[in-house]
Protein backbone atom coordinates (compact mmCIF):
# COMPACT_ATOMS: atom_id res chain seq x y z
CA UNK A 1 0.00 0.00 0.00
CA UNK A 2 1.45 3.36 -1.07
CA UNK A 3 1.76 5.93 1.70
CA UNK A 4 0.36 9.34 0.81
CA UNK A 5 2.91 12.21 1.06
CA UNK A 6 2.34 14.30 4.20
CA UNK A 7 1.57 17.49 2.27
CA UNK A 8 -1.20 15.74 0.30
CA UNK A 9 -2.66 14.30 3.50
CA UNK A 10 -2.74 17.77 5.06
CA UNK A 11 -4.29 19.26 1.90
CA UNK A 12 -6.94 16.52 1.94
CA UNK A 13 -7.90 17.27 5.54
CA UNK A 14 -8.13 21.03 4.90
CA UNK A 15 -10.15 20.34 1.75
CA UNK A 16 -12.52 18.21 3.81
CA UNK A 17 -13.00 21.02 6.34
CA UNK A 18 -13.98 23.37 3.51
CA UNK A 19 -16.40 20.92 1.89
CA UNK A 20 -18.24 20.05 5.11
CA UNK A 21 -18.55 23.73 6.05
CA UNK A 22 -16.09 23.85 8.94
CA UNK A 23 -14.34 26.53 6.91
CA UNK A 24 -16.57 28.82 4.85
CA UNK A 25 -15.94 31.50 2.20
CA UNK A 26 -13.62 34.16 3.58
CA UNK A 27 -12.51 32.01 6.55
CA UNK A 28 -8.79 31.87 7.15
CA UNK A 29 -6.99 28.55 6.83
CA UNK A 30 -4.30 27.59 9.35
CA UNK A 31 -1.02 29.40 8.62
CA UNK A 32 2.09 27.46 7.66
CA UNK A 33 3.35 27.81 11.23
CA UNK A 34 0.03 26.55 12.62
CA UNK A 35 0.20 23.57 10.26
CA UNK A 36 3.73 22.72 11.39
CA UNK A 37 2.52 22.71 14.99
CA UNK A 38 -0.67 20.70 14.34
CA UNK A 39 0.82 18.03 12.06
CA UNK A 40 4.46 18.13 13.22
CA UNK A 41 5.87 18.77 9.74
CA UNK A 42 8.46 21.15 8.30
CA UNK A 43 7.55 24.60 6.96
CA UNK A 44 8.25 23.44 3.40
CA UNK A 45 5.65 20.64 3.78
CA UNK A 46 3.06 23.08 5.15
CA UNK A 47 3.73 25.45 2.25
CA UNK A 48 3.25 22.66 -0.31
CA UNK A 49 -0.06 21.67 1.30
CA UNK A 50 -1.48 25.18 0.96
CA UNK A 51 -0.08 25.45 -2.57
CA UNK A 52 -2.13 22.39 -3.61
CA UNK A 53 -5.36 24.05 -2.47
CA UNK A 54 -4.44 27.34 -4.16
CA UNK A 55 -3.78 25.56 -7.45
CA UNK A 56 -7.19 23.92 -7.16
CA UNK A 57 -8.77 27.36 -6.81
CA UNK A 58 -10.21 26.44 -3.44
CA UNK A 59 -8.34 29.13 -1.51
CA UNK A 60 -6.48 32.35 -2.22
CA UNK A 61 -3.91 34.55 -0.43
CA UNK A 62 -5.29 37.67 1.23
CA UNK A 63 -2.75 40.46 2.04
CA UNK A 64 -2.49 41.06 5.75
CA UNK A 65 -4.79 38.11 6.52
CA UNK A 66 -3.36 34.87 5.16
CA UNK A 67 -4.84 32.10 3.03
CA UNK A 68 -8.64 32.23 2.91
CA UNK A 69 -11.41 30.13 1.36
CA UNK A 70 -12.66 31.66 -1.88
CA UNK A 71 -16.26 32.71 -2.30
CA UNK A 72 -18.40 30.92 -4.92
CA UNK A 73 -18.07 33.91 -7.26
CA UNK A 74 -14.30 33.41 -7.39
CA UNK A 75 -14.27 29.67 -7.92
CA UNK A 76 -14.86 29.96 -11.65
CA UNK A 77 -11.23 30.80 -12.45
CA UNK A 78 -9.93 27.70 -10.72
CA UNK A 79 -12.89 25.42 -11.53
CA UNK A 80 -15.40 25.00 -14.26
CA UNK A 81 -17.69 28.00 -13.75
CA UNK A 82 -17.64 31.36 -15.49
CA UNK A 83 -14.43 33.22 -14.72
CA UNK A 84 -14.63 36.64 -13.11
CA UNK A 85 -12.47 39.37 -14.72
CA UNK A 86 -8.88 39.29 -13.52
CA UNK A 87 -7.81 42.37 -11.54
CA UNK A 88 -4.46 43.84 -10.62
CA UNK A 89 -5.38 43.54 -6.94
CA UNK A 90 -5.83 39.77 -7.34
CA UNK A 91 -2.45 39.47 -9.06
CA UNK A 92 -0.69 41.37 -6.29
CA UNK A 93 -2.46 39.32 -3.61
CA UNK A 94 -1.41 36.07 -5.29
CA UNK A 95 2.18 37.30 -5.63
CA UNK A 96 2.22 38.30 -1.96
CA UNK A 97 1.05 34.86 -0.93
CA UNK A 98 3.70 33.19 -3.05
CA UNK A 99 6.54 35.40 -1.79
CA UNK A 100 5.41 35.06 1.84
CA UNK A 101 5.35 31.28 1.56
CA UNK A 102 8.42 30.57 -0.57
CA UNK A 103 10.52 33.74 -0.73
CA UNK A 104 11.24 36.32 -3.40
CA UNK A 105 13.41 33.88 -5.39
CA UNK A 106 10.31 31.76 -6.06
CA UNK A 107 8.32 34.69 -7.48
CA UNK A 108 7.84 34.53 -11.23
CA UNK A 109 5.04 35.71 -13.46
CA UNK A 110 4.41 32.10 -14.48
CA UNK A 111 4.07 30.94 -10.86
CA UNK A 112 1.62 33.74 -10.11
CA UNK A 113 -0.41 32.88 -13.21
CA UNK A 114 -0.55 29.24 -12.12
CA UNK A 115 -1.89 30.26 -8.72
CA UNK A 116 -4.64 32.27 -10.37
CA UNK A 117 -5.45 29.66 -13.00
CA UNK A 118 -4.79 32.00 -15.92
CA UNK A 119 -2.20 32.30 -18.68
CA UNK A 120 1.02 34.19 -18.01
CA UNK A 121 0.14 36.67 -20.78
CA UNK A 122 -3.07 37.54 -18.93
CA UNK A 123 -0.96 39.05 -16.13
CA UNK A 124 0.85 41.40 -18.50
CA UNK A 125 -2.41 43.15 -19.33
CA UNK A 126 -2.37 44.45 -15.75
CA UNK A 127 1.32 44.42 -14.68
CA UNK A 128 4.20 45.09 -17.12
CA UNK A 129 6.64 42.74 -15.40
CA UNK A 130 8.15 41.36 -12.21
CA UNK A 131 9.88 44.61 -11.06
CA UNK A 132 6.59 46.49 -11.19
CA UNK A 133 4.83 43.59 -9.46
CA UNK A 134 7.34 43.71 -6.60
CA UNK A 135 6.85 47.48 -6.33
CA UNK A 136 3.09 47.00 -6.02
CA UNK A 137 3.59 44.20 -3.47
CA UNK A 138 5.87 46.48 -1.44
CA UNK A 139 3.29 49.23 -1.40
CA UNK A 140 0.57 46.85 -0.18
CA UNK A 141 2.83 45.38 2.50
CA UNK A 142 3.81 48.83 3.80
CA UNK A 143 0.20 49.98 3.88
CA UNK A 144 -1.35 47.11 5.84
CA UNK A 145 -0.96 48.63 9.33
CA UNK A 146 -0.90 52.40 9.91
CA UNK A 147 1.89 53.92 11.97
CA UNK A 148 -0.52 56.15 13.87
CA UNK A 149 0.09 59.72 15.09
CA UNK A 150 3.65 60.99 15.44
CA UNK A 151 4.70 61.14 19.15
CA UNK A 152 5.87 64.40 20.65
CA UNK A 153 9.36 63.13 21.57
CA UNK A 154 11.78 62.13 18.82
CA UNK A 155 13.08 59.02 20.62
CA UNK A 156 9.60 57.60 21.17
CA UNK A 157 8.84 58.23 17.51
CA UNK A 158 12.00 56.57 16.16
CA UNK A 159 11.53 53.57 18.43
CA UNK A 160 7.91 53.22 17.27
CA UNK A 161 9.01 53.45 13.64
CA UNK A 162 11.71 50.80 14.12
CA UNK A 163 9.31 48.36 15.76
CA UNK A 164 6.67 48.99 13.09
CA UNK A 165 9.19 48.22 10.34
CA UNK A 166 10.36 45.14 12.20
CA UNK A 167 6.76 43.87 12.32
CA UNK A 168 6.28 44.52 8.58
CA UNK A 169 9.38 42.46 7.80
CA UNK A 170 8.17 39.72 10.16
CA UNK A 171 4.91 39.43 8.17
CA UNK A 172 6.72 39.60 4.82
CA UNK A 173 10.33 38.35 5.17
CA UNK A 174 11.02 38.86 1.43
CA UNK A 175 10.46 42.61 1.81
CA UNK A 176 13.82 43.19 3.53
CA UNK A 177 15.52 41.89 0.38
CA UNK A 178 13.25 43.83 -1.97
CA UNK A 179 14.09 47.13 -0.24
CA UNK A 180 17.84 46.48 0.03
CA UNK A 181 18.98 49.35 -2.20
CA UNK A 182 19.49 52.80 -0.63
CA UNK A 183 20.64 54.66 -3.72
CA UNK A 184 17.66 53.24 -5.67
CA UNK A 185 14.78 53.31 -3.16
CA UNK A 186 11.42 51.75 -3.98
CA UNK A 187 9.07 54.51 -5.15
CA UNK A 188 5.70 53.69 -3.58
CA UNK A 189 3.27 55.96 -1.70
CA UNK A 190 3.26 53.86 1.48
CA UNK A 191 7.04 53.45 1.62
CA UNK A 192 7.47 57.20 1.16
CA UNK A 193 4.82 57.81 3.83
CA UNK A 194 7.00 55.86 6.28
CA UNK A 195 10.00 58.08 5.50
CA UNK A 196 7.84 61.19 5.89
CA UNK A 197 6.60 59.92 9.27
CA UNK A 198 10.13 59.32 10.55
CA UNK A 199 11.31 62.76 9.43
CA UNK A 200 8.32 64.34 11.18
CA UNK A 201 9.33 62.53 14.37
CA UNK A 202 12.63 64.47 14.26
CA UNK A 203 11.03 67.80 13.38
CA UNK A 204 11.60 69.27 16.85
CA UNK A 205 15.29 68.34 16.98
CA UNK A 206 18.20 70.63 16.02
CA UNK A 207 19.47 68.13 13.44
CA UNK A 208 20.18 69.38 9.94
CA UNK A 209 18.24 68.04 6.95
CA UNK A 210 21.16 65.81 6.02
CA UNK A 211 21.51 64.52 9.58
CA UNK A 212 17.80 63.71 9.73
CA UNK A 213 17.91 61.76 6.47
CA UNK A 214 21.07 59.91 7.53
CA UNK A 215 19.47 59.12 10.88
CA UNK A 216 16.42 57.67 9.13
CA UNK A 217 18.57 55.56 6.79
CA UNK A 218 20.81 54.34 9.62
CA UNK A 219 17.83 53.15 11.66
CA UNK A 220 16.24 51.67 8.54
CA UNK A 221 19.43 49.78 7.70
CA UNK A 222 19.72 48.40 11.23
CA UNK A 223 16.18 46.99 11.24
CA UNK A 224 16.52 45.73 7.69
CA UNK A 225 19.83 43.95 8.40
CA UNK A 226 18.46 41.99 11.36
CA UNK A 227 15.27 41.20 9.47
CA UNK A 228 17.29 39.78 6.57
CA UNK A 229 19.16 37.69 9.14
CA UNK A 230 15.80 36.46 10.45
CA UNK A 231 14.84 35.35 6.95
CA UNK A 232 18.17 33.58 6.42
CA UNK A 233 17.81 31.81 9.77
CA UNK A 234 14.34 30.58 8.83
CA UNK A 235 15.61 29.35 5.46
CA UNK A 236 18.42 27.49 7.24
CA UNK A 237 15.90 25.81 9.55
CA UNK A 238 13.74 24.77 6.60
CA UNK A 239 16.68 23.51 4.53
CA UNK A 240 18.29 21.55 7.38
CA UNK A 241 15.08 20.40 9.09
CA UNK A 242 16.63 20.93 12.54
CA UNK A 243 16.20 23.64 15.18
CA UNK A 244 18.85 26.17 16.19
CA UNK A 245 19.46 24.26 19.42
CA UNK A 246 19.95 20.99 17.55
CA UNK A 247 22.35 22.66 15.13
CA UNK A 248 24.44 24.07 17.98
CA UNK A 249 24.50 20.69 19.70
CA UNK A 250 25.80 19.05 16.52
CA UNK A 251 28.46 21.71 15.89
CA UNK A 252 29.55 22.41 19.48
CA UNK A 253 32.41 19.85 19.34
CA UNK A 254 33.91 21.73 16.37
CA UNK A 255 33.82 25.05 18.20
CA UNK A 256 35.33 23.46 21.30
CA UNK A 257 38.11 21.87 19.25
CA UNK A 258 38.99 25.20 17.58
CA UNK A 259 39.03 27.07 20.90
CA UNK A 260 40.93 24.39 22.81
CA UNK A 261 44.23 25.61 21.39
CA UNK A 262 43.91 28.88 23.30
CA UNK A 263 44.08 31.12 20.22
CA UNK A 264 40.75 32.84 21.02
CA UNK A 265 40.82 33.62 24.77
CA UNK A 266 38.39 36.56 24.63
CA UNK A 267 35.84 34.61 22.62
CA UNK A 268 36.17 31.69 25.00
CA UNK A 269 35.63 33.92 28.03
CA UNK A 270 32.35 35.41 26.80
CA UNK A 271 30.89 32.09 25.65
CA UNK A 272 31.93 29.83 28.51
CA UNK A 273 30.17 31.39 31.53
CA UNK A 274 26.78 29.73 31.91
CA UNK A 275 26.57 28.87 28.22
CA UNK A 276 25.88 31.29 25.40
CA UNK A 277 22.78 31.57 23.25
CA UNK A 278 22.30 34.24 20.60
CA UNK A 279 18.69 35.34 20.18
CA UNK A 280 17.98 37.81 17.38
CA UNK A 281 15.14 39.31 19.44
CA UNK A 282 17.42 40.26 22.32
CA UNK A 283 20.03 41.44 19.81
CA UNK A 284 17.41 43.68 18.19
CA UNK A 285 16.51 45.26 21.55
CA UNK A 286 20.16 45.80 22.45
CA UNK A 287 21.08 47.30 19.08
CA UNK A 288 17.99 49.51 18.91
CA UNK A 289 18.73 50.98 22.33
CA UNK A 290 22.37 51.68 21.46
CA UNK A 291 21.42 53.20 18.10
CA UNK A 292 18.96 55.56 19.76
CA UNK A 293 21.61 56.42 22.40
CA UNK A 294 23.95 57.40 19.58
CA UNK A 295 21.29 59.60 17.98
CA UNK A 296 20.68 61.23 21.38
CA UNK A 297 24.40 62.06 21.62
CA UNK A 298 24.33 63.59 18.15
CA UNK A 299 21.32 65.73 19.11
CA UNK A 300 23.09 66.87 22.30
CA UNK A 301 26.23 67.79 20.34
CA UNK A 302 24.19 69.66 17.74
CA UNK A 303 22.32 71.55 20.45
CA UNK A 304 25.60 72.57 22.11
Amino acid sequence: MTTQPPYLAIAAELRRRVRVGELGPGDRLPSTRAITREWGVAMATATKALAVLRQEGLVRPEPGVGTVVVSPAKEGRGGGGAAAPLTREEIVAAALGLADAEGLHALTMRRVATRLGVSTMALYRHVPGKPELIRLMTDVACGEVPLGPVPAHWRTGLEQAARWLRDVYARHPWLAHAMASYTRPVATPNAMAYTEWVLRAMRGTPLTRTQKLHTHLTLFAYVQGLSMADDLEEQARQDSGISDGEWMEQNEPRFDAIQSGGSYPELASVTSEGGFGLDLRTLFEFGLGRTLDGIASLIDETSA
